[in-house]
């Protein structure tokens, strides 16, 4: 339990750092009224890594689709960068480059796609990965070892890109990287290719499915790999591997033994790796980690603790998680971002569950109710940007919510409907959710009226407040205010379930009622 603690722990803290770069790159918040009348296919991005002295030159090709006449194509990308020059249809156009805002001006008003040329020093992360960038290390034996994080910053710290939550690349990304040699790098999807030239190679990494733009990614270093096939639960074969630095490789095995098991222990609740056409992968990266789609970053030291009869690392298992939950599943305005994390937190609890049992479970509940504080809402306002909507609540409050609901709902209803959310087509790739859309297919799923619930702990920092009253020998006045709740109450002769309100319900008892004895809610007692 002491895992996801330091988690918590970590990521509070980087809370109060968040947005401190002087560049301000958090992104989100409303859409550009000229980035909303185009929609964005496919990016093929070609990059040469120059690690010796921390920078990138290349191109990226970005492919859209429109509605009518668009005479400005407009993009996001950091100044620090230097745009050479556009091409549409291989012409050269005019452009303007200000503001971290590229704006091409495309001739004729029609066009599907725009090829853009740059490059420069990459700004340097300052607390990766909440306060993201480039992370330039080096090895024990002195060989550069770059990752890069980017989900509080956006994509424009590394590409052109339209840079809103809303917008993924429908085809994927195509990613021709390069480096010198003998240095790998590991990226999103499917290597299709590895070409050398000289002193120098290039890998063509290929998604096939849409992708995030924070979670485009990719990590260079003097890589070992270690592979296997890995059976989903759908029976599919899919490339699952884990990438760790040479000087690690002995750790390689039980990595990829570890990564196995969490991707069993997911798909039991969630349903298959949503990714089966690419790969299950993740890469040891010179910060903690981060949820970057089929190449999960890994930071973690292989900080291995048993669980069971199971190897487990928090920090894998977490970010793994994000493969249904904020890469499958995703949100498309950062007011929703509790429903990334909130559920992925969850599903480091279903970890206990599975496989320590229920105990274990309760207890990693209870030991996670400690650190809410309930001092900001889990919804954030509308069209909220990365730094307004981020906290540390949209983790423990969010999966204890959650946690909430499995009481509510029943484990016959509870379980199944995860996989159905997962499944659900509204919700998941291309399309996106919301926290109405969420609550809206839980009542159907469950035929409940849940608004009470959801809109007190999910969009106020208040909780429900139990009184108990005595009338009496062995009588009890028990009311629940502002929302009725079905609760467990413990008495002198067993525990038995009522709904309660703000009405009081008379108990018979022996002793004082315990209210919720097994902590299924946050209540004031």
């Amino acid at each position: 339990m002491k895992h996801f603690s330091f988690l918590l722990i970590a990521f509070l803290i980087a809370s109060s750092v968040f947005g401190q770069d002087q560049q301000n790159w958090t992104w989100g918040g409303p859409i550009d009224p000229l980035q909303a009348r185009y929609e964005v296919q496919r990016y093929t991005l070609s990059l040469a890594f120059f690690p010796d002295t921390q920078e990138i030159h290349g191109s990226n090709l970005v492919e859209i689709a429109c509605d009518g006449r668009l005479d400005t194509l407009r993009l996001n990308l950091i100044n620090r960068y230097t745009v050479h020059k556009v091409e549409i249809y291989e012409e050269e156009v005019n452009f303007d480059h200000k503001n971290d805002i590229l704006d091409i001006y495309i001739p004729d008003g029609c066009a599907t796609e725009a090829k853009i040329y740059y490059g420069g020093k990459t700004p340097v992360a300052n607390n990766p990965p909440w306060s993201g960038g480039f992370t330039w290390e080096k090895d024990e034996s002195g060989n550069h070892w770059m990752g890069l994080s980017s989900q509080n910053e956006g994509a424009k710290i590394f590409m052109p890109v339209k840079d809103h939550p809303s917008s993924e690349p429908s085809n994927g990304v195509d990613l021709y990287l390069t480096a010198p040699s003998p240095y790998f790098i590991a990226s999103n999807g499917r290597l299709v290719n590895t070409v050398q030239e000289d002193d120098k190679t290039t890998y063509h990494w290929s998604t096939n499915y849409p992708i995030n733009n924070y979670n485009i990614n990719f990590t260079l270093g003097m890589l070992y790999k270690e592979e296997m096939t890995y059976t989903s639960i759908e029976g599919n074969s899919i490339p699952m591997m884990v990438f760790v630095l040479d000087e690690n490789k002995d750790k390689a095995p039980l990595l990829l033994s570890v990564l196995e098991n969490s991707t069993r222990t997911h798909e039991s609740y969630f349903g298959e790796f949503p990714f089966p056409l690419d790969k299950i992968a993740v890469v040891e990266t010179p910060y903690l980690g981060m949820e970057h789609q089929t190449i999960n970053g890994y930071g973690n030291n292989f900080q291995f603790v048993r669980m069971g009869e199971t190897w487990y690392d928090w920090l894998l298992h977490h970010e793994l998680g994000h493969e249904w939950w904020g890469n499958k599943v995703s949100v498309n305005d950062w007011a929703h971002f509790w429903i990334h994390e909130g559920f992925t937190a969850y599903g480091d609890w279903l970890y206990f569950l599975k496989h320590a049992g229920e105990a274990a479970y309760r207890e990693k509940a209870n030991s996670e109710k400690k650190n809410i504080k309930h001092k900001q809402t889990l919804v954030a306002h509308h069209n909220a940007t990365a730094e307004e909507a981020y906290h540390g609540e949209i983790y423990t409050k969010g999966a204890y919510v959650v946690h909430s609901l499995r009481f509510i709902l029943g484990d016959e209803v509870f379980f199944p409907m995860l996989k159905a959310i997962t499944s659900e087509e509204g919700f998941i790739y291309e399309n996106s959710i919301t926290t109405k859309g969420l609550i809206d297919f839980i009542e159907k799923y469950s035929r409940m009226d849940l608004k009470e619930f959801f809109n007190l702990y999910l969009y106020t920092t208040e909780i429900p407040e139990v009184k108990i009253n005595k009338k009496g020998r062995e009588r009890y006045e028990i009311s629940i205010t502002p929302i009725n709740l079905p609760v467990e109450i413990k008495t002198s002769t067993g525990t038995e379930r009522m709904i309660l309100t703000k009405k009081p319900v008379t108990i018979k008892s022996g002793s004082t009622p315990i209210i919720d004895p097994n902590d299924w809610y946050m209540l004031k007692k």
